[in-house]
């Protein structure tokens, strides 16, 4: 649906919701400063599928989205209008983020994500559904008292049965352990986080 159409515009006030609801918002204060700092001080982060860009913003990090930039996107960081599939500027972000993101992926075009990932990233941070099926009925109450959209509603229900979960995640990206260590958290109100720095050559 277009950008800016009303329900789009109520979607991205839910998903935004959602994201404290859920824990997430917290999450991405504490670790995307964390990780940071183990890279260089000119590093540059990118998020991958940034929506209205509060995560990017919020830390200073580049943005990738099929959908263009909002109005107010500060003019000191980059707006990737591009489809990550034909995206090609990987080799300037050695740390990458994607929030409630990834999930939206066939396994193929995980493995090829994965792979541009493993060949450019030093860190990679995630935040996707916990694929459970209590978490589908604690959605729908949540739904019903912030008022959500019907796009919503219906996108929150399939992305929790299209989440993650174990070691998923890393395996579907390929991401080796002789290359990678991965953390997985499963939070209890229904995220799946992961946390994966490539190891010293």
């Amino acid at each position: 649906m277009p950008a800016d159409s009303p329900a789009a515009r109520h979607s991205r006030r839910d998903l935004r919701i959602f994201n404290r609801s859920l824990g997430a918002s917290r999450w991405w204060r504490q670790t995307l400063p964390t990780v940071r700092r183990e890279l260089s001080a000119d590093a540059q982060g990118l998020d991958l599928g940034a929506g209205d860009g509060e995560v990017a913003r919020a830390h200073g990090f580049h943005a990738l989205d099929i959908a263009p930039p909002p109005p107010d996107w500060p003019a000191t960081l980059t707006w990737h209008h591009a489809d990550i599939t034909t995206f090609d500027a990987w080799p300037n972000y050695p740390l990458v983020c994607a929030n409630l993101f990834l999930h939206h992926f066939s396994t193929a075009t995980l493995g090829e994500i994965g792979a541009r990932l493993d060949q450019h990233a030093r860190i990679i941070v995630a935040c996707e559904p916990w694929r459970a099926r209590v978490f589908q009925s604690g959605f729908a109450a949540l739904c019903f008292a912030i008022r959500a959209h019907a796009v919503s509603r219906h996108d929150g229900h399939v992305s929790i049965a299209a989440g993650f979960r174990g070691d998923e995640l890393p395996r579907l990206l390929g991401l080796s352990a002789a290359r990678w260590h991965c953390t997985v958290r499963h939070h209890p109100l229904g995220t799946y986080r992961l946390v994966a720095r490539r190891l010293p050559a």
